[in-house]
């Protein structure tokens, strides 16, 4: 085959876009393996680290919040859900030129801004920290998250580019670069633990934070091959289009940003209740958000350009179709998730930290609810921002905000739920925000939530319930005893709970003919009637 051939062979297979259901699974997948990387990441650093004393794991956790703020607040989750519908329409008209043109602007602007936030971060590291994030901390613990935070200072601009880059992937169907960028993040972490524990301690961590930024934004680059894009240093603040996202992006990165400021909140809040107490706090925090990640934030992401495209065409029968067909999934399998989670805190809270944990057990109990609602928030929003309606969102977090930081401040007292009143906050908020969302949702279309959906609802309850019963039945049979430690033994139980669990879920659901478990059962008939050639 001549190269001229085989470059075009690649630009075709390239080019070639994959279906729903083959990017969610490409996401799922590479979630998971990001999870667990992102797991044995914090299990790492627990086990080399302690919660307590100078090398505390707090300094660790605090570094990250303000970064974590402006990244979320300019950046972040704006990229995709203000800047992905422009470039849908303009790929369903063919027009690249316009695609490149906006994608330029959008990362030329924001490169821009990224760099003096980076430069605001590296200077004012300190007092940022000693007096809004993490005030307790002593002089040792100070300089740790100090300096780990002027080492990441720069890692807002690296992922503001990377964002960018990945969002334009995602409008022409690609997912692949987009989906294994942020493991080379988890993954040199990982590797810093041992190539710095010795010379730099806790601060090496800051380090490998810094390298895997710059690694995701390599990896996220190859994403463009075949697309024949076209880089210009403009910023094209003629254009209408650049205009109108530069309208929409506020009200997003606020609604982004509101998280942060909660999250800095909650820091401050767990870090006065105790030293070792925002580590605590901070690995249920990690268990808790898989799920989200996992099923909410990966489903969500792929259905997000067909979305786009149902508007796009002026299909809105299509769009609702389309969206309540992947809510009753996203719950579907979230409720036995958040079952499980429930069930074998205990057992993923020694697993995780490695010693006996209660605190952490305790606390990721009361985020079971956040699992839920948080997990349906990353597509019920996305309803919104398919329609380019950043403020609604916006203003519901808003409230949800002021109202987490009251419930936080009241339910986290000493003499109430102590750091566990934070994630009961959480769940409670949660809650309510999807609540409400769902309201305004069906104010608007009221055809949205029709008889089928109902059903569909009442019979994935009902489910739901036996895989309590078979959960509980399991804990019964296989529980936590005090001298369980390891990854074999406590795997093997949790294993054992949530196959049983899932199977079960899975066996109920097609016996009460739910549409979800019919493409499982399809997939088991295939490979288990499959013909192998030798």
């Amino acid at each position: 085959m001549s190269p001229v051939n085989r470059r075009t062979r690649i630009i075709s297979r390239a080019n070639k876009r994959i279906s729903l259901g083959n990017a969610a699974a490409l996401l799922v997948f590479a979630s998971m393996f990001s999870l667990v990387l992102g797991f044995l990441r914090t299990k790492l650093v627990n086990a080399n680290f302690h919660a307590l004393g100078p090398e505390s794991t707090d300094a660790y956790f605090a570094a990250f919040k303000i970064p974590d703020f402006f990244f979320f607040t300019v950046a972040a989750g704006a990229l995709g859900v203000a800047f992905m519908p422009f470039l849908a329409e303009k790929l369903a008209r063919n027009d690249k030129k316009a695609i490149w043109e906006l994608s330029n602007s959008l990362l030329n602007l924001l490169a821009i801004v990224m760099f003096f936030v980076g430069l605001i971060i590296f200077i004012f590291a300190e007092p940022l920290l000693r007096h809004v994030v993490a005030p307790t901390m002593t002089e040792d613990q100070m300089h740790n998250a100090v300096t780990i935070m002027r080492f990441i200072a720069f890692n807002p601009l690296l992922f503001t580019i990377s964002g960018i880059l990945t969002s334009v992937q995602q409008t022409f169907g690609r997912f692949f670069f987009f989906a294994i960028a942020p493991l080379f993040y988890n993954g040199s972490i990982i590797f810093s633990i041992y190539i710095f524990q010795d010379s730099l301690g806790l601060i090496g961590l800051g380090v490998g934070a810094l390298l895997g930024a710059i690694l995701q934004l390599i990896v996220s680059l190859f994403g463009f091959i075949g697309l024949k894009y076209k880089y210009n240093a403009k910023i094209k603040w003629a254009n209408p289009d650049f205009r109108q996202i530069l309208k929409q992006l506020p009200a997003r990165s606020v609604d982004q940003g509101i998280d942060s400021i909660n999250s800095i909140v909650e820091t401050n809040l767990a870090r006065r209740l105790g030293e070792g107490k925002l580590s605590y706090y901070e690995n249920a925090f990690i268990l808790h958000t898989a799920p989200t990640l996992l099923i909410g934030t990966t489903i969500s992401t792929a259905a997000f350009p067909r979305l786009n495209d149902r508007l796009a065409q002026n299909r809105s029968d299509l769009f609702r179709k389309d969206f309540l067909q992947i809510l009753r999934v996203i719950i579907w399998l979230t409720l036995p998730v958040a079952v499980i989670v429930y069930f074998t805190r205990a057992y993923l809270a020694r697993l995780i930290f490695t010693n006996d944990a209660p605190q952490i057990a305790l606390i990721l109990g009361f985020f079971t609810g956040a699992i839920l609602f948080r997990t349906i928030y990353a597509l019920v929003s996305r309803w919104f921002y398919a329609q380019k309606d950043t403020r609604t969102p916006l203003y519901v977090s808003l409230f949800a905000i002021a109202l987490n930081i009251v419930l936080a401040y009241v339910l986290s007292r000493p003499d109430n739920y102590d750091v566990a009143g934070l994630a009961m906050a959480q769940s409670l908020v949660a809650a309510s925000e999807v609540a409400i969302l769902f309201v305004i949702m069906i104010m608007r279309d009221h055809k949205l939530m029709n008889k089928e959906f109902w059903s569909a609802m009442y019979r994935i309850l009902s489910v739901t319930g036996f895989t309590v019963i078979t959960a509980f039945i399991m804990l019964k049979l296989f529980p936590l005893n005090t001298t369980d430690r390891g990854f074999i033994t406590l795997g093997a139980k949790l294993a054992a709970i949530s196959g049983a669990t899932i199977l079960v879920h899975f066996g109920m659901s097609a016996l009460f003919a739910l549409d979800e478990v019919k493409p499982v059962i399809r997939k088991i008939r295939k490979l288990a009637t499959a013909t192998v050639k030798i």
